[in-house]
């Protein structure tokens, strides 16, 4: 599977270690940024990773910020991305489930490093459940093109 990372300057740490984390585990990992604590903006590296996705250069994403929700906002903007900001390994697992998410965002100054790891192992080990949940992602796929 290949997963592209990005991170503003208060979620460098955490990408840099779920990166790793992600080769050590085999996965094909596509860096989209930032490379260093300098101070950057969130949305240009929210929106880089979620027009990443959506355009199937990677299978899913992992986005990461000071509180996860900054990044969030920024890559689901983007059509086709159904983002959502996760806080441990049941958001994330439920995000995947019922929301189908193919990006999750994780927020440095909110979860400790090992927390983050399981979420993210959690949200790239589930499969969408489907079902009743299609409809409803179906309907969260027309508003990209629907907004009324």
């Amino acid at each position: 599977m290949r997963v592209a990372v990005a991170s503003d300057h208060a979620g460098f740490h955490l990408k840099q270690a779920i990166a790793e984390h992600l080769r050590q585990a085999g996965y094909e990992i596509v860096d989209l940024g930032t490379d260093g604590t300098e101070s950057v903006d969130y949305p240009d590296y929210g929106a880089s990773l979620g027009r990443f996705v959506s355009s199937g250069q990677a299978d899913k994403g992992v986005a990461v910020c000071g509180s996860g929700i900054g990044i969030c906002m920024a890559a689901g903007k983007i059509a086709g991305v159904r983002a959502a900001t996760v806080h441990d390994v049941t958001s994330a697992r439920l995000s995947r489930l019922h929301n189908d998410a193919n990006i999750a965002c994780l927020g440095e100054r909110f979860l400790g490093p090992q927390v983050a790891l399981d979420a993210v192992d959690a949200f790239l080990s589930t499969e969408f459940e489907g079902g009743r949940h299609a409809r409803r992602v179906g309907k969260i796929n027309k508003l990209d093109v629907d907004a009324s």
